[in-house]
């Protein structure tokens, strides 16, 4: 579940607010932006993954993530015969997770480093 009910701007703009130099009125679109966060969704998940499992509603399982919230489900999952596959996108995941999984690959192409020099000329910044 995704919880938006709050804005925010960031600190250099509510500085500025707090001390004057910036009215409301002056704001702009890209000075405040929502603030959201999630919650329950990895239980969540779990729990889809729980019940797919224990009512033999699946043969394989994969799962895009890598967070150590998965290690009780993975566990469950595999216990009931069911195979778990997991896609990290190319992040680290917990050893905990690695040993209750029966594979792993990532089909995503792995993310290269931007050149920030180039990105910088091409804005006409100085600097690297």
């Amino acid at each position: 579940m995704t919880d938006f009910n709050a804005w925010s701007a960031s600190p250099g703009v509510l500085d500025d607010l707090l001390k004057g130099r910036r009215r409301f009125a002056d704001l702009a679109a890209e000075d405040v932006h929502p603030v959201i966060r999630q919650k329950g969704v990895d239980m969540r998940i779990g729990i889809d993954i729980s019940s797919l499992a224990l009512k033999r509603q699946v043969r394989q399982i994969v799962l895009m993530a890598g967070d150590a919230d998965f290690v009780p489900a993975a566990k469950l999952a595999g216990r009931e015969g069911v195979d778990f596959v997991l896609d990290p996108m190319w992040s680290a995941i917990p050893q905990g997770l690695v040993e209750h999984i029966d594979g792993m690959r990532s089909v995503c192409p792995r993310p290269q480093k931007k050149d920030r020099t180039l990105a910088n000329a091409a804005l006409g910044i100085a600097g690297g």
